[in-house]
């Protein structure tokens, strides 16, 4: 028997695992890449809050997340969405940077992983 929960997996990836009490989120993109940073940052944050509530954690217990931004000209507005989405007094360790993403249209892809 596996000690891994592997969450939506195809042949290429799982969207996230979980193992020894930890999710570890994959790479979560917007699904409508028509809108600004401030919607797509949104909807990623919510595949993750969907995710986190799936393996019966919530946000207040993430412990990292990584951001990938097409533009550092995002990074401002990212983090005005950011900063109202974190827990308060929560917040997990981050980094941020600029990346050529899958698509021409994706703005933001965001990684995490919390505590179960």
């Amino acid at each position: 028997m596996s000690d891994f929960i592997r969450i939506d997996q195809n042949a290429r990836r799982s969207r996230a695992l979980i193992h020894n009490g930890i999710i570890y989120i994959s790479g979560q993109v917007p699904d409508d890449r028509t809108t600004n940073i401030e919607d797509q940052t949104r909807q990623v944050l919510e595949k993750i809050d969907l995710l986190l509530e799936q393996a019966g954690t919530n946000k207040s217990r993430l412990l990292s997340a990584q951001i990938w931004l097409k533009s550092m000209d995002d990074f401002a507005a990212m983090n005005s969405v950011w900063d109202s989405w974190v827990t308060p007094n929560e917040t997990p360790t981050r980094c941020c940077g600029k990346v050529e993403l899958n698509d021409p249209k994706c703005l933001i892809e965001i990684t995490a992983m919390a505590a179960i």
